[in-house]
């Protein structure tokens, strides 16, 4: 059946549930009346909310809008920090900048870099903008509220990762770290730094001119990848390499909280309650995605493999098996709280009972609750969601591809548009169902011909007593508008699809043979009946099977018609032979009620000659008494010839041959007539004193018509005097044969 529906069957009774697998076993049901649901949080994911929270319990709630503030020059918007003003400020990549955001304002390029990316942005306590780069791992002080745009020279470096000793031994030949991944500030306004390329965590005091960073905490992974505070003080912070979660304690160090499965820890939060969230992602086994070289001093040299979420980023490809986010409690075990296939969380933000997961590659934001419950409460028009920061009123979201700035606010509409329905065919749309509950809510219908809503539809049109008002059309969307605290679950719509007339695509007609009611035996000489179509490349709507050779038996006195039919509502379909000889006006049936598209019939019971057939299909049994539709197809015109040719006239005599003397041997002088009424005659052979069969032409050489004659002069083996026997046969075109037979050479 084209046309497909869903069903939920937590929300429909058991006995629509039967009837409704009954239509699915057997395509009788096709044209009843169908209903297409949408229910669970994948259905209702493929829809367009604005302004909708989509909830994993499968309905619709009010939610935030995503407002575009700001289109960047750059492709990746990598972090966001706002002060209590709503002044956003970007860390950007291609290029590598920051840029002030003031509200009602041109956006500012503050500093520009020479490095590929301002990975990390923060807002220090003296006020003071702190923006790290990568790969050069330098940490610059900037003017937060300067009026000229700085550059490296101008800027302060408080941090710059090439000239670190980590552990004061003075060892050059150590492998510096270039990657700097997150920041943040303590209660005493000292900055953590967390880098990669080997993992760390390094401290320093930006209030003391001159001050040098300090190796705070060393790890063995690759990168330290995110950080975050617990109430108590503790550093939490999470690795790419093992996916590790670290409590890294006000001396330095550190207690594996955590081992994910997956091998990077993108980002960490920690909710009021303490509970600490980590997202995971990547395959711990190995990483598919190429390794970045990075230079140490003089000639060492190593190869970090850079976070497979940023490659990812890069790149716009997908991470394997895409996120999952735990929740780790102190005392408690910890739990996976939600995953998802499809997304790589890149940011997360603490809320009062769970957290914000900001996600890549379709841009969504998603609100998990502790109790593992989720709604996806905005979506964004960027591949990738990557950096949060609140402003007060507002949640500032930075994207990738392209780089955008979004603040998630207060929506003025609460509105969620359906995906489109694909009835298969021009369908009616009747009631519309919403689950019980559901209140505060305004339904719309529209509907069309063609895919694409913005191409020829009809105008959204409110509900009338409950039914949808749309005209006809193969294709359907609805739409919901939420009020102040309205909600809605699993939304059902009752469409029928239009009659339409059954096709019947191809038809042939195979004379002599028969359809092996079982695999024909291995002597049995067997036939292939294949549609043209299918060796010409002709498109038919027939399915691979439909259009399959189908095997027969040779069987002169049979015919064979195979057909192939469908019908674009997928009913159930009858068939009618009919048959009607040359020169006649009147088609006879032949046979009624078929359900396979084959059917042998016994030639001889028909007269020879000319004929046509007729294949009629009904879409009946689908369908009350005067509202079945029919579709024919005649065949090209066959001949019918069971009828053998008729052999006269034949005479057979020994007589000498053309020579001389008395070596001369005798000949054997024949001749005969043929005739067929139908066909012209084939070809013909004789055998003399049964011997082999030996081919024999007619007079004149070419055999191609209904009555010819033939000669036979051959030698006589034997000259003794004595009985001879000749025996002929006379093929038609249809293999039918004649014989006959004469006694010749009485002794003299």
């Amino acid at each position: 059946m084209v046309a497909s529906f869903r069903l939920i069957s937590r929300r429909i009774s058991t006995p629509m549930c039967a009837t409704l697998l009954a239509c699915a076993a057997s395509l009788a049901c096709a044209q009843n009346t169908h209903l297409w649901t949408q229910s669970r949080f994948e259905e209702f994911e493929k829809g367009t909310p604005k302004g909708v929270s989509v909830g994993s319990d499968g309905r619709l709630h009010e939610g935030p809008a995503a407002h575009e503030r700001l289109t960047t020059p750059s492709t990746f918007v990598w972090s966001v920090a706002a002060d209590k003003d709503g002044t956003a400020y970007l860390g950007t990549g291609a290029p590598a900048t920051v840029l002030r955001v003031e509200k009602g304002a041109k956006p500012f390029t503050l500093f520009e870099t020479k490095d590929l990316s301002v990975q990390v942005v923060r807002l220090g306590p003296d006020g003071a903008l702190y923006a790290a780069t990568m790969p050069g791992g330098k940490v610059y002080k900037l003017d937060a509220h300067a009026s000229a745009k700085m550059d490296e020279a101008k800027a302060t470096v408080v941090f710059d990762a090439a000239k670190l000793d980590p552990d004061g031994a003075g060892d050059k030949s150590e492998v510096r770290t270039h990657y700097i991944w997150d920041m943040t500030f303590d209660a005493q306004g000292r900055l953590y730094i967390a880098t990669g390329g080997p993992a760390g965590v390094y401290r320093v005091d930006p209030a003391k001119p001159g001050a040098k960073a300090e190796a705070f905490f060393k790890s063995d992974e690759q990168h330290i990848r995110s950080l975050a505070w617990d109430a108590k003080g503790n550093l939490i912070a999470g690795s790419d390499g093992s996916g590790l979660v670290y409590r890294i304690g006000p001396d330095g160090k550190g207690y594996v909280l955590f081992e994910a499965p997956r091998r990077e820890i993108t980002s960490v939060a920690v909710a009021g309650d303490g509970t600490i969230y980590a997202a995971s992602v990547g395959d711990k086994s190995h990483n598919p995605l190429p390794p970045l070289p990075v230079q140490g001093v003089a000639t060492v040299t190593i190869t970090i493999v850079q976070p497979g979420s940023l490659q990812a980023a890069n790149a716009s490809t997908a991470v394997p098996e895409g996120t999952e986010l735990y929740a780790l409690r102190e005392g408690q075990a910890p739990r996976k709280v939600w995953a998802a296939k499809d997304d790589i969380v890149y940011a997360l933000k603490a809320e009062k009972d769970g957290v914000l997961a900001l996600s890549g590659n379709r841009g969504h934001v998603l609100r998990v609750a502790g109790d593992g419950s989720f709604a996806d409460v905005a979506h964004l028009e960027a591949q990738q969601g990557l950096s949060l920061a609140a402003d007060g009123s507002e949640l500032l979201i930075g994207t990738g591809n392209t780089g955008k700035l979004f603040a998630l606010g207060a929506a003025e509409k609460h509105e969620y548009a359906s995906d489109v329905l694909d009835a298969g065919a021009v369908a009616r749309f009747g009631r519309v169902e919403v689950e019980p509950g559901s209140n505060g809510y305004e339904l719309w219908t529209r509907s069309g011909n063609v895919e694409q809503p913005t191409r020829g539809w009809s105008e959204w049109t409110v509900l009338k007593d409950g039914a949808a008002a749309s005209p006809a059309g193969r294709f359907f969307q609805w739409k919901a508008a939420l009020r102040a605290d309205g909600s809605i679950g699993s939304v059902g719509v009752n469409y029928l699809p239009v009659n339409a007339a059954p096709v019947v695509d191809d038809l042939m007609v195979v004379p002599g043979t028969r359809l092996a009611p079982q695999a024909a035996a291995a002597q049995q000489q067997t036939v292939n009946i294949a549609f043209p179509s299918a060796s010409q490349g002709v498109t038919v709507t027939m399915d691979g099977a439909a259009s399959a050779p189908l095997q027969a038996q040779k069987d002169r006195t049979a015919v064979t018609v195979r057909w192939a039919a469908h019908d674009d509502n997928g009913d159930d379909l009858t068939f009618a032979l009919y048959l009607r000889g040359d020169g006649e006006h009147v088609w006879r049936l032949l046979k009624d009620e078929l359900t396979d598209k084959a059917y042998s019939f016994d030639a001889t019971l028909i007269p020879d000659g000319g004929y046509e057939i007729k294949v009629v299909a009904s879409d009946a049994p689908a369908h009350t008494p005067g509202e079945a539709l029919t579709g024919e197809k005649v065949s090209e015109r066959f001949e019918i010839d069971t009828t053998p040719p008729v052999v006269s006239a034949l005479a057979a005599s020994v007589e000498p041959g053309n020579c001389a003397g008395a070596d001369c041997k005798k000949e054997v002088h024949a001749s005969f007539d043929a005739e067929d009424a139908m066909s012209p005659l084939a070809h013909a052979e004789y055998s003399l004193d049964a011997g082999p069969w030996k081919f024999i032409a007619p007079v004149g050489g070419l055999s191609d018509a209904k009555r010819e004659h033939y000669e036979l002069r051959v030698p006589l083996a034997d000259a003794k005097p004595g009985e001879h026997l000749l025996t002929v046969r006379v093929y038609d075109r249809y293999e039918n044969v004649g014989a006959a037979k004469t006694v010749f050479g009485a002794a003299k």
